[in-house]
Order: C-alpha cells, then sequence, then structure tokens
C-alpha cells in the first residue's frame, strides 16, 4: 500500500526538496503551506496541498479533521517548519515550540498519530560546545543553548520527549546548503565580488550537509522506524573558512579573492545595529544579537555514529560536489 506523508513548512527552502524526495519514493505526498505560501518550487502536478493556519487553534483543528476524515491518517509525519528569525524573539517560541505542540496535539487528540514523527530541529540547541580541544558533540552530551532559536527548538524536542510512546525521530542538523537557499549564497555571492567576510580570529570549524543529503537521510530514517532519540545531521568532516572559500573561488573561476577577517566586537555592534533597524522597519534582519553568537562559535564539529549505525546514513556529497550543484543553479536561475 503507498505510505502517505505530510510534510510541514513544504513551502521552504528544505521543505521543497523534502517533497520532491517523497515523490521520487513514491509516497502520496502532502505538502502543508499557508495561503500566502509561495509555490514556486512546487510544481509537482502529483503534489496534494492541504493549507493549516497554526496561528488559528480552531482552523488547525478543523483542517485536520476534515483531512483525516476524507482521506485517513498519514503514515509519517515531517515537521519542517520553523522560524530562523524574528523581529520579536517571543515569534521564535510561537514557532519552532507553539507550533510543534499544536500538530502533536491534534494528531493525537484526532487518533491519528502517524508510524514516525519526524522533527526538524538544529545543532544550534547544543550550545557553543568545546572551543579548546574541538571535539564533536556527541549524542550523549547536554544541549545548552546559548540563543533564543536554539533554545525554542530544544523546547520542542524536549516537549516530543516527553510524550509516552509517541514514536518520534529528531534531527539535528548543521548548515544546509544547496539550490534555492540564501543565506550561504549571499557568502558566495561576496566571494564572487571579490571579498570573503569571517567572524573572530580563533580558529573556527565548519559542518555542512547538501540539502539532498539531508532529504535522502530523512526518508531513511522515516522508513526505518521511530527511534525516540536525536540524530545529527553533517557531512563527517568540518572546514575551515579559507577551506570554503577555496572552493567556492576554484567553482567560481576567481583568482583574487580579498579576505576580510572582522573582529567580534565589530560584528557584535553590526548586529545590534541591524536588530534595531529591523525593529524599526517591521522586517526581521538575518543580523541580529541571536545571530551573532551563532558566527561567533568556534566549534561545529558532531558525530554523525548514531545515524549512520541506524539507518545507514552517510553523506555523497562532500562540499566540493554540493558547492559545484548549488553554484550551476545560481547561475542557470540567474542569480549569479
Amino acid at each position: 500500500m503507498t505510505k502517505k506523508i505530510l510534510i510541514t513548512g513544504a513551502g521552504g527552502f528544505i521543505g521543497g526538496y523534502l517533497v520532491e524526495e517523497a515523490l521520487k519514493r513514491g509516497y502520496e505526498t502532502w505538502a502543508a503551506v499557508r495561503k500566502t505560501t509561495s509555490r514556486k518550487f512546487l510544481t509537482d502536478s502529483r503534489i496534494n496541498f492541504l493549507e493549516l493556519d497554526f496561528s488559528n487553534e480552531d482552523a488547525l483543528h478543523n483542517a485536520l479533521k476534515e483531512h483525516i476524515e476524507r482521506h485517513g491518517k498519514w503514515d509519517y509525519v515531517v515537521h519542517n517548519l520553523g522560524l530562523t528569525k524574528a523581529t520579536n524573539y517571543l515569534d521564535f517560541e510561537t514557532v519552532n515550540y507553539g507550533c510543534l505542540k499544536s500538530m502533536v496535539d491534534e494528531l493525537k487528540e484526532l487518533d491519528a498519530v502517524p508510524e514516525v514523527f519526524l522533527m526538524m530541529s538544529s545543532l544550534s540547541v547544543m550550545g557553543p560546545g568545546d572551543e579548546e580541544n574541538y571535539t564533536p558533540f556527541k549524542s550523549t552530551d547536554v544541549p545548552v543553548p546559548n540563543t533564543r532559536y536554539g533554545t525554542s527548538k530544544l523546547k520542542g524536542e524536549t516537549y516530543l520527549q516527553m510524550q509516552s510512546d509517541f514514536p518520534y525521530t529528531i534531527f539535528r542538523c548543521t548548515g544546509v546548503y544547496g539550490p534555492h537557499e540564501r543565506d550561504y549564497f549571499l557568502m558566495i555571492k561576496s566571494i564572487k565580488r571579490g571579498f570573503d567576510f569571517s567572524v573572530g580570529f580563533k580558529k573556527q570549524m565548519l559542518t555542512f550537509i547538501y540539502v539532498k543529503d539531508l532529504v535522502r537521510g530523512v526518508m531513511d530514517a522515516l522508513e526505518a522506524g521511530p527511534k525516540r532519540k536525536a540524530y545529527f545531521m553533517s557531512e563527517d568532516r568540518s572546514y575551515t573558512q579559507q577551506e570554503f572559500r577555496k572552493i567556492v573561488c576554484n567553482e567560481l573561476g576567481k583568482k583574487v579573492v580579498i579576505p576580510v577577517t572582522c573582529p567580534l566586537w565589530v560584528v557584535k555592534i553590526v548586529c545590534h545595529v541591524a536588530e534595531f533597524i529591523g525593529k524599526v522597519t517591521g522586517k526581521a534582519s538575518t543580523l541580529n544579537p541571536d545571530k551573532f553568537r551563532i558566527l561567533k562559535q568556534r566549534n561545529w564539529l558532531c558525530d554523525t555514529t548514531d545515524a549512520e549505525r541506524d539507518f545507514g546514513f552517510k553523506a555523497q556529497y562532500d562540499l566540493k560536489q554540493g558547492i559545484h550543484e548549488a553554484v550551476e543553479w545560481y547561475k542557470s536561475a540567474g542569480w549569479l
């Protein structure tokens, strides 16, 4: 029988790839979106859309109830809905914790608990980690988030863990990149213009995961069954900013790039100013005090052994291969 899957946050960068991978695997795929969600990358005729309004408890309940009565429950639910920047930090808790809680509660109330509920979380739940010896984060480490974003994600994780017998799996993702993504694109665009900006003078080890590796891991984890644990999702190696720059330069054919290292105190001021401007204009800024703590972090190494053992995860793309595909797309789309 064909498996049914619901993907929340389907209109986002990762969400579009989750939908694509689910269709590849032959699932009856439902993309949860808002009325205002862009469907630019959700054009496959096989996609079933479900409009969910998480800001209205009654509307959410009625939409889910009506769907389940007509089509039955989903075998898999991937809760990909999340907020990464906000003008009001309370929005992090409202979306990253509140929407997850609402979804879990509704599925339980409607007797529609799936075989697996997978939450897309973040490596930011762990906090700064070991910045002296650069020991990778391990599954046995206790999360100590130092950002409001990371705290909201951890609160969502904790709510899942408190649900007795609820069939969940959690993905703590490192930096996700690939075609359509905009934050790493801005770094690539800056390098193309001849400048590469980094933060702080102390060694920083960065980790990445190509979006196609991530969504493949999601589907493999769903098919492996609920694990009631959290997994780090990353390529199994780290990179310095210099290595990232070299890979991008080679891909762009860029010969001369000026590396600019910004002192942490300068970046901190810029982030506070950007936050103030964002509040005045009502537009959330990528740079803010929360983002500063993330930029300041020196160690993003994480141990993916559990994911490899439990559902066979191993990144197929290294950074060089992933950047090649991403840059080719950016060029074809007219972004570069």
